[in-house]
């Protein structure tokens, strides 16, 4: 069993910056694939990016490219989302998840095992 924590949402102004990070405990964290998801209201959660282990490859979804970065220090057992350039449509709960495929970089939601319990990030125009 993996216990997921989210911190680090808020409310930014478009432009602005916030870093979430994602803190495990339980199993060995550093032999999981790890993701972060968003869910907009009335919206479906959604891919936002993901790193495997160990060699930490990443993949994001086209929406956050170049604005967003993963990163994930196994030592501390917590994997962070750097998000710069926000805009409002990246108003969301984020989510990180936790894939016991440790190389792989999926963006199903059906391929994480283990979810946090999300944190709210608005971003005001």
């Amino acid at each position: 069993q993996v216990e997921l924590v989210e911190s680090g949402g808020g409310l930014v102004q478009a432009g602005g910056s916030l870093r979430l990070s994602c803190a495990a405990s339980g199993r060995t964290f550093s032999r999981y694939a790890m993701g972060w998801f968003r869910q907009a209201p009335g919206k479906e959660r959604e891919f936002v990016a993901c790193i495997s282990w160990p060699a930490a490859s990443t993949y994001y979804a086209d929406s956050v490219k170049g604005r967003f970065t993963i990163s994930r220090d196994n030592a501390k057992n917590t994997v962070y989302l750097q998000m710069s350039s926000l805009k409002p449509e990246d108003t969301a709960v984020y989510y990180c998840a936790a894939d016991k495929a440790p190389y792989r970089l999926s963006v199903r939601t059906s391929e994480y095992d283990y979810w946090g319990q999300g944190t709210q990030v608005t971003v005001s125009a």
